[in-house]
Protein backbone atom coordinates (compact mmCIF):
# COMPACT_ATOMS: atom_id res chain seq x y z
CA UNK A 1 0.00 0.00 0.00
CA UNK A 2 1.37 3.35 -1.03
CA UNK A 3 1.45 6.07 1.61
CA UNK A 4 0.96 9.74 0.89
CA UNK A 5 3.89 12.10 0.98
CA UNK A 6 3.86 14.27 4.14
CA UNK A 7 3.66 17.44 2.02
CA UNK A 8 0.46 16.17 0.39
CA UNK A 9 -1.01 15.40 3.82
CA UNK A 10 -0.04 18.90 5.00
CA UNK A 11 -1.64 20.46 1.93
CA UNK A 12 -4.85 18.52 2.53
CA UNK A 13 -4.86 19.51 6.21
CA UNK A 14 -4.28 23.18 5.31
CA UNK A 15 -7.02 22.98 2.68
CA UNK A 16 -9.47 21.55 5.22
CA UNK A 17 -8.50 24.18 7.77
CA UNK A 18 -9.02 27.00 5.26
CA UNK A 19 -12.33 25.57 4.06
CA UNK A 20 -13.58 25.26 7.63
CA UNK A 21 -12.65 28.88 8.39
CA UNK A 22 -14.39 30.07 5.23
CA UNK A 23 -17.43 27.97 6.11
CA UNK A 24 -17.50 29.40 9.65
CA UNK A 25 -17.34 32.91 8.19
CA UNK A 26 -20.25 32.20 5.86
CA UNK A 27 -22.43 30.39 8.40
CA UNK A 28 -21.83 32.83 11.27
CA UNK A 29 -22.36 35.85 8.98
CA UNK A 30 -25.67 34.48 7.70
CA UNK A 31 -27.02 32.95 10.94
CA UNK A 32 -25.12 34.70 13.72
CA UNK A 33 -22.60 32.92 15.92
CA UNK A 34 -25.15 31.80 18.51
CA UNK A 35 -27.29 30.04 15.89
CA UNK A 36 -24.35 28.63 13.89
CA UNK A 37 -23.79 24.91 14.37
CA UNK A 38 -20.88 22.63 13.68
CA UNK A 39 -23.19 20.60 11.44
CA UNK A 40 -23.86 23.69 9.32
CA UNK A 41 -20.14 24.55 9.18
CA UNK A 42 -19.05 21.08 8.06
CA UNK A 43 -21.88 20.92 5.50
CA UNK A 44 -20.77 24.28 4.09
CA UNK A 45 -17.11 23.16 4.05
CA UNK A 46 -17.91 19.76 2.56
CA UNK A 47 -15.98 17.86 5.23
CA UNK A 48 -16.87 15.47 8.03
CA UNK A 49 -17.35 16.31 11.70
CA UNK A 50 -14.31 14.15 12.37
CA UNK A 51 -12.26 16.45 10.12
CA UNK A 52 -13.66 19.46 11.97
CA UNK A 53 -12.51 18.03 15.31
CA UNK A 54 -9.06 17.31 13.90
CA UNK A 55 -8.68 21.09 13.58
CA UNK A 56 -10.84 22.64 16.31
CA UNK A 57 -12.11 21.71 19.76
CA UNK A 58 -15.52 23.25 19.03
CA UNK A 59 -17.47 26.05 17.40
CA UNK A 60 -15.96 28.82 19.53
CA UNK A 61 -12.43 27.57 18.85
CA UNK A 62 -13.15 27.67 15.10
CA UNK A 63 -14.58 31.18 15.36
CA UNK A 64 -11.56 32.42 17.33
CA UNK A 65 -9.24 30.92 14.70
CA UNK A 66 -11.24 32.78 12.05
CA UNK A 67 -10.99 36.01 14.07
CA UNK A 68 -7.22 35.62 14.41
CA UNK A 69 -6.76 34.74 10.72
CA UNK A 70 -8.88 37.68 9.52
CA UNK A 71 -7.07 40.04 11.90
CA UNK A 72 -3.66 38.77 10.77
CA UNK A 73 -4.68 39.35 7.15
CA UNK A 74 -5.74 42.92 7.96
CA UNK A 75 -2.47 43.54 9.83
CA UNK A 76 -0.50 42.26 6.81
CA UNK A 77 -2.36 44.80 4.69
CA UNK A 78 -1.36 47.52 7.16
CA UNK A 79 2.30 46.49 7.12
CA UNK A 80 2.44 46.22 3.33
CA UNK A 81 0.95 49.72 2.96
CA UNK A 82 3.75 51.40 4.91
CA UNK A 83 6.27 53.35 2.87
CA UNK A 84 9.21 54.10 5.20
CA UNK A 85 10.49 56.82 2.82
CA UNK A 86 7.43 58.96 3.67
CA UNK A 87 6.86 61.03 6.84
CA UNK A 88 5.18 58.94 9.54
CA UNK A 89 1.98 61.01 9.31
CA UNK A 90 1.60 60.02 5.64
CA UNK A 91 2.55 56.42 6.39
CA UNK A 92 -0.16 56.17 9.05
CA UNK A 93 -2.84 57.73 6.84
CA UNK A 94 -1.97 55.52 3.87
CA UNK A 95 -1.80 52.37 6.03
CA UNK A 96 -5.09 53.17 7.78
CA UNK A 97 -6.76 53.74 4.42
CA UNK A 98 -5.51 50.36 3.19
CA UNK A 99 -6.60 48.67 6.44
CA UNK A 100 -10.10 50.16 6.35
CA UNK A 101 -10.48 49.33 2.64
CA UNK A 102 -9.42 45.75 3.44
CA UNK A 103 -12.12 45.52 6.12
CA UNK A 104 -14.73 47.13 3.86
CA UNK A 105 -14.09 44.51 1.16
CA UNK A 106 -15.86 41.94 3.36
CA UNK A 107 -18.65 43.90 5.08
CA UNK A 108 -20.56 40.83 6.32
CA UNK A 109 -17.39 39.29 7.71
CA UNK A 110 -16.19 42.47 9.40
CA UNK A 111 -19.60 43.05 10.98
CA UNK A 112 -19.69 39.51 12.27
CA UNK A 113 -16.12 39.62 13.59
CA UNK A 114 -16.38 43.02 15.28
CA UNK A 115 -19.76 42.29 16.86
CA UNK A 116 -19.84 38.52 17.48
CA UNK A 117 -16.46 38.37 19.27
CA UNK A 118 -18.18 39.96 22.29
CA UNK A 119 -20.41 36.87 22.69
CA UNK A 120 -17.44 34.70 23.64
CA UNK A 121 -16.94 36.20 27.09
CA UNK A 122 -13.48 36.33 28.62
CA UNK A 123 -11.91 34.07 25.98
CA UNK A 124 -13.19 36.33 23.20
CA UNK A 125 -12.08 39.42 25.12
CA UNK A 126 -8.57 37.98 25.53
CA UNK A 127 -8.23 37.27 21.79
CA UNK A 128 -9.64 40.72 20.98
CA UNK A 129 -7.06 42.33 23.32
CA UNK A 130 -4.30 40.27 21.65
CA UNK A 131 -5.34 41.60 18.22
CA UNK A 132 -5.65 45.18 19.45
CA UNK A 133 -2.21 44.93 21.05
CA UNK A 134 -0.76 43.82 17.69
CA UNK A 135 -2.31 46.90 16.06
CA UNK A 136 -0.98 49.18 18.80
CA UNK A 137 2.49 47.63 18.44
CA UNK A 138 2.33 48.22 14.68
CA UNK A 139 1.48 51.87 15.32
CA UNK A 140 4.46 52.28 17.65
CA UNK A 141 6.76 50.65 15.08
CA UNK A 142 5.49 52.91 12.31
CA UNK A 143 5.69 56.18 14.20
CA UNK A 144 9.37 56.76 14.54
CA UNK A 145 9.11 59.72 16.92
CA UNK A 146 8.02 57.71 19.93
CA UNK A 147 8.55 60.50 22.44
CA UNK A 148 4.88 61.52 22.24
CA UNK A 149 3.19 58.22 21.41
CA UNK A 150 3.43 55.88 24.38
CA UNK A 151 2.15 52.29 24.38
CA UNK A 152 -0.92 53.47 26.32
CA UNK A 153 -1.64 56.22 23.77
CA UNK A 154 -1.14 53.78 20.87
CA UNK A 155 -3.73 51.49 22.47
CA UNK A 156 -6.05 54.49 22.95
CA UNK A 157 -5.71 55.28 19.23
CA UNK A 158 -6.52 51.66 18.30
CA UNK A 159 -9.51 51.71 20.65
CA UNK A 160 -10.78 54.97 19.14
CA UNK A 161 -10.45 53.64 15.60
CA UNK A 162 -12.13 50.39 16.64
CA UNK A 163 -15.07 52.38 18.03
CA UNK A 164 -15.35 54.38 14.80
CA UNK A 165 -15.54 51.09 12.89
CA UNK A 166 -18.20 49.73 15.25
CA UNK A 167 -20.32 52.87 14.85
CA UNK A 168 -20.07 52.61 11.06
CA UNK A 169 -21.12 48.94 11.25
CA UNK A 170 -24.12 49.86 13.42
CA UNK A 171 -25.14 52.48 10.84
CA UNK A 172 -25.00 49.85 8.09
CA UNK A 173 -21.87 51.39 6.54
CA UNK A 174 -19.47 48.43 6.83
CA UNK A 175 -18.82 48.57 3.07
CA UNK A 176 -17.76 52.23 3.35
CA UNK A 177 -15.18 52.03 6.12
CA UNK A 178 -12.51 53.68 3.99
CA UNK A 179 -14.37 56.96 4.55
CA UNK A 180 -13.18 56.81 8.17
CA UNK A 181 -9.54 57.27 7.12
CA UNK A 182 -9.24 61.06 7.62
CA UNK A 183 -10.84 60.97 11.08
CA UNK A 184 -8.86 57.90 12.15
CA UNK A 185 -5.64 59.59 10.99
CA UNK A 186 -6.44 62.71 13.01
CA UNK A 187 -6.95 60.54 16.12
CA UNK A 188 -3.46 59.07 15.70
CA UNK A 189 -1.83 62.42 14.95
CA UNK A 190 -3.41 64.11 17.94
CA UNK A 191 -2.46 61.32 20.31
CA UNK A 192 1.08 61.38 18.91
CA UNK A 193 1.24 65.11 19.61
CA UNK A 194 1.55 66.17 15.97
CA UNK A 195 -0.09 69.04 14.16
CA UNK A 196 -3.25 68.22 12.21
Amino acid sequence: MKTREPSHVDETQNDHHSRLLEAMAHVAASQGLAAASIAAVVAEAGVSKRTFYEHFTGKDDCFLALYRAASASALRTLREAVDPTQPWQDQVEHALGAYLAHLAAGPQLVRMLFVEIHQLGEVGAAVRREVMQSLADFMLETIQDRSALTPALAMAAVGGIHELVLQAIERGEAAELERLTPGASVVVRLLAGAQK
